[in-house]
């Protein structure tokens, strides 16, 4: 509707238009209406069953999220009855095996209940490596260094001992001299390669950059940024999300258009990037809001990793807004069960261009030390 109304009017009515729809949020109609859709909210919000009822019948900004989440679910446990080959299953569960191997005392049996279930998915992914882009990476040489050194310092268990047999009958996927085994180890507290004050100044040299030099960003740079950005916490080590880059410069023109707040200097940007989240790596609902957590932690790692190699970047904002969600799904070809949870442009900076101040909240406004807690 908007679109149309943009075709049929000229510049001079549309100014016109926004003028009196500005107006309009001033009159007195206007307040009526936005003082009566408070007090229903307040209404809907004052118990569960009314948010509920609120939710299902009167607004239905929350049925794609819901119905993403249900697909990636469906996904998650389909694989596991199918195939046995879930990643994100496997890669949960080797570091969950990794944290019983950090705990002090370290118990003589653990991991028990989900033992089996991580040989055999690592069982099926050795067997058959086309499942699979992790048997062609780094990821299943740290899964077999870790089961390896669980079943070397695990006590004997009948449970435990056939798991045993699972992982020994698969073929070693790499030899076993031939790196450091990639198992819990002691850090060097004695190294520090990035003091207070360097990292501060970093901090405050990393701006939103709008405006850029238009020359060519080279791909091994953008993948250097990105290994840092692989470095990021994630949450159990799932890592559920994965970068898309576009550097041609007709898909840019395309994908700078999703998000907002780029009008004005998109026709500019030489490289955009989508994160992008991916809900099958799930088995519960309690986690959908991993892949917004995990994908802005490894965002920020990356913004950082660009100002080091001379380049900038301006994090584009994802609001939730249906009609956005259903292009940008169409243009990027995502599945039913992943999001996009904000996108970058990236560029060399133009040297004589400003950025904003961004004057940030004050340290005492954001942190409070021991707040009141409520204990019954």
């Amino acid at each position: 509707m908007k679109t149309l109304i943009k075709n049929m009017l000229t510049e001079t009515q549309m100014d016109r238009l926004r003028d009196a729809r500005l107006l309009f949020k001033e009159s007195g109609t206007a307040r009526f209406a936005t003082s009566a859709q408070t007090s229903g909210m307040k209404i809907a919000s004052s118990a569960r069953s009314l948010t509920t009822a609120y939710y299902s019948l009167l607004s239905r900004k929350f049925q794609r999220e819901e119905r993403a989440v249900l697909l990636g679910l469906a996904k998650y446990h389909a694989e596991l009855q199918e195939n046995d080959a879930n990643v994100f299953l496997m890669r949960r569960n080797v570091h969950r095996i990794e944290k019983g191997l950090s705990m002090r005392p370290r118990r003589p049996v653990f991991a028990k209940e989900y033992i089996l279930e991580t040989v055999n998915v690592y069982r099926k992914v050795v067997d058959e490596p086309d499942r699979s882009d992790e048997t062609t990476g780094d990821s299943l040489r740290w899964s077999y260094d870790v089961l390896s050194e669980y079943f070397r310092v695990v006590a004997e268990d009948p449970v435990l001992d056939h798991a045993r047999k699972v992982f020994e009958d698969c073929p070693a996927p790499f030899p076993k001299d031939e790196q450091t085994a990639r198992v819990p180890y002691k850090r060097d507290l004695d190294d520090h390669p990035v003091s207070y004050e360097q990292l501060e100044k970093l901090a405050i040299k990393r701006r939103s950059v709008r405006w850029f030099d238009q020359k060519p960003v080279p791909r091994e740079l953008l993948d250097k940024a990105f290994t840092i950005a692989g470095l990021s916490p994630s949450a159990c080590n799932r890592q559920p999300f994965r970068f898309l880059v576009f550097d041609d410069p007709k898909m840019i023109e395309t994908v700078s258009s999703l998000p907002g707040g780029t009008i004005g200097w998109k026709h500019q940007i030489p490289v955009m990037i989508a994160i992008i989240g991916s809900l099958d790596a799930f088995y519960s609902e309690k986690d959908r809001h991993v892949i917004y957590i995990d994908g802005a932690l490894a965002a920020m790692s990356f913004s950082y990793a660009l100002e080091t190699l001379g380049l900038s970047s301006c994090i584009c904002n994802w609001p939730d807004i249906e009609s956005h969600e259903k292009r940008g799904a169409k243009v990027l070809g995502l599945a039913g069960y992943e999001r996009p949870v904000m996108f970058l442009a990236v560029g060399y900076p133009e040297p004589d261009a400003m950025v904003a101040y961004s004057q940030k909240r004050p340290l005492e406004v954001m942190r409070t030390y021991n707040p009141p807690i409520n204990t019954t």
